[in-house]
């Protein structure tokens, strides 16, 4: 399937048909790469690319809520930049949770903060409270 066959999988719900085209034009916003290769088959495109593909097929369906479950694993710097970048603009218009190994990029983009280890959650609170606690940017930081 194509880029573009794979975004209008996401926009099959009721609600979400009538506003595909506008949808579409906003994923192609979003992430210009992806209007670049609408016709390309999505599995030909890079780990990054198709990141960005799962993305925008999520958000074509109109969700309230978004959850991102390591967005920037095996993306080189760049790429992740740019999808933290893209998921802070999606967080303005729809609730994100997101699992996310590199801290402190997640803490940037983030409101709220929880630190789970061994399944237990040992520090919740405001972002900017966890990226100033000494002992979090000590454990897990490694600051």
């Amino acid at each position: 399937m194509t880029v573009e066959e794979n975004l209008y999988l996401g926009s099959e719900l009721p609600r979400a048909r009538a506003h595909r085209a506008r949808n579409l034009e906003r994923m192609y916003a979003l992430f210009p790469r992806l209007g670049e290769r609408r016709k390309q088959l999505a599995g030909t495109l890079s780990g990054g690319e198709q990141q960005m593909v799962a993305i925008s097929r999520a958000l074509m369906s109109e969700p309230k809520l978004l959850m991102l479950d390591e967005p920037s694993l095996g993306l080189s710097p760049k790429l992740t930049e740019q999808t933290l970048a893209a998921v802070r603009e999606i967080a303005k218009r729809v609730t994100v949770m997101i699992v996310e190994q590199k801290v402190m990029e997640g803490l940037e983009i983030s409101d709220r903060g929880y630190v789970i280890e061994h399944g237990q959650l040992v520090k919740e609170g405001a972002a900017s409270q966890l990226i100033s606690d000494p002992s979090i940017r000590e454990a897990y930081l490694g600051l």
